[in-house]
């Protein structure tokens, strides 16, 4: 396990996949944003779901997902909607 797998919400197979699209710190998702790290991973993984987009923003903020606040939610599940496959 790397650097990423220590960030909550991130584990092997997501740091694995943040890894394959060129983010491989966590300072390196921090600068790109969840979104952008999202939409990076559904290239390589249409399957990448609305979890995965509100899990790397926990990673970010350094909550569990279901930690975040309710305005940051509503903002993420817009976006996914707008970018799902």
């Amino acid at each position: 396990m790397g650097e990423l797998s220590k960030l909550p919400n991130i584990g092997k197979a997501v740091e694995a996949q943040l890894i394959q699209v060129g983010i491989e710190t966590p300072e390196a998702l921090r600068e790109i944003g969840a979104k952008a790290a999202w939409l990076k991973i559904q290239e390589i993984d249409p399957s990448a779901c609305i979890h995965r987009l509100l899990a790397l923003e926990g990673a970010i903020e350094g909550v569990k997902k279901t930690g975040l606040p309710d305005t940051v939610k509503v903002d993420l599940k817009a976006f996914y909607q707008e970018h799902k496959l």
